[in-house]
């Protein structure tokens, strides 16, 4: 095109980048229109189809560890990962070929072939990605014959507990810790089957840079991060999610109270959140254990003497706000 066109009348600068940088192209016979630079996984989004995926996470970026979002484009040899791979003008793109379905399965049964199948105990159960997906699926069991191991669960961190036998290697923690947060404390150690994500020399997260804002359990698409106060208090399908904003500062985060009888078993923070996009601090996601303190007060509390001398006694809060008001 050439720029120096007269633009249309009632148009602007901004209107015209913005449709010469749109790109169409075609996902599973539908037509659609994705801006330059976008990618497959991400146009098939908007126009409401669904790819698998598990090391994706929206407010990552790319990584292609899992291969479980591939998908089938007219003119290439083999299948692409759709998550990293870029739209161009006129694609043919195929989500759900036959092709596609085997090798997503074959992908499913090469991380079962390590994982430990204890889908009914797992506090992830009913929010796990690999779970989700090997059910749609259809895969119950693996072929293959992985280096299954028996770590130990490490629950030296005070918030939540690793378990390193049900990670997949899917590096969203990781870039999580690295991207969003900026602190870098863990990333992935050893080589092999012997690849596991660890803090620097494999020491403990407390000798590390960790912040402990639990950013890395949020991404977690499995059981391998699991907060120390929700373990057994219910399964992912029976918490209540409300809504609320976090009391602690003045910064105003979203958060999600996970409930069950009335108690919160946990918090998280939708990532469309506009005012902290699913970040939390360590308070904001683990100090929620005041709510349920015996140690609350339930009723207004006056100062008793002029100078109070550290003792109060009960009030209605109509005395109580009377007081206030009048000070």
């Amino acid at each position: 095109r050439n720029r120096n066109l007269p633009l249309p009348q009632g148009s602007d600068q901004s209107e015209r980048r913005k449709t010469m940088n749109e790109v169409k192209l075609q996902i599973d016979g539908k037509e659609v229109i994705a801006q330059e630079g976008a990618t497959v996984f991400e146009a098939a989004k908007s126009a409401g189809i669904e790819i698998p995926h598990l090391c994706y996470q929206e407010n990552l970026g790319p990584t292609g560890d899992c291969r479980l979002c591939v998908v089938e484009v007219s003119g290439a040899r083999t299948l692409v990962a759709s998550c990293a791979y870029p739209v161009t003008s006129n694609m043919v793109v195929f989500t759900n070929t036959e092709r596609v379905i085997k090798a997503r399965r074959l992908a499913i049964e090469l991380l079962l072939s390590d994982h430990p199948f204890d889908c009914m105990t797992c506090e992830k159960s009913g929010a796990c990605g690999l779970e989700k997906y090997a059910y749609e699926l259809g895969v119950a069991t693996s072929r293959f014959q992985g280096e299954k191991h028996d770590y130990p669960l490490d629950e030296t961190n005070p918030f939540f507990v690793r378990d390193y036998n049900k990670c997949i290697l899917c590096e969203r923690c990781v870039k999580a810790c690295r991207d969003v947060q900026f602190v870098e404390a863990i990333d992935l150690a050893q080589r092999g089957f012997d690849t596991k994500v660890a803090a620097p020399y494999d020491r403990s997260l407390l000798d590390s840079t960790c912040i402990f804002c639990g950013q890395c359990v949020a991404a977690c698409p499995v059981g391998a991060l699991v907060e120390k106060n929700r373990m057994c208090k219910g399964r992912e399908w029976e918490l209540k999610k409300v809504s609320t904003v976090c009391p602690y500062c003045g910064v105003g985060c979203n958060l999600e109270l996970n409930v069950k009888n009335n108690r919160i078993v946990k918090v998280t923070s939708p990532v469309d959140s506009v005012v902290n996009k699913g970040r939390l601090c360590a308070k904001g996601r683990f100090g929620f254990d005041f709510v349920h303190s015996e140690e609350r007060l339930t009723k207004p509390l006056i100062r008793i003497g002029e100078r109070g001398e550290g003792k109060f006694r009960d009030a209605s809060w109509e005395e109580a706000l009377d007081l206030v008001a009048s000070k």
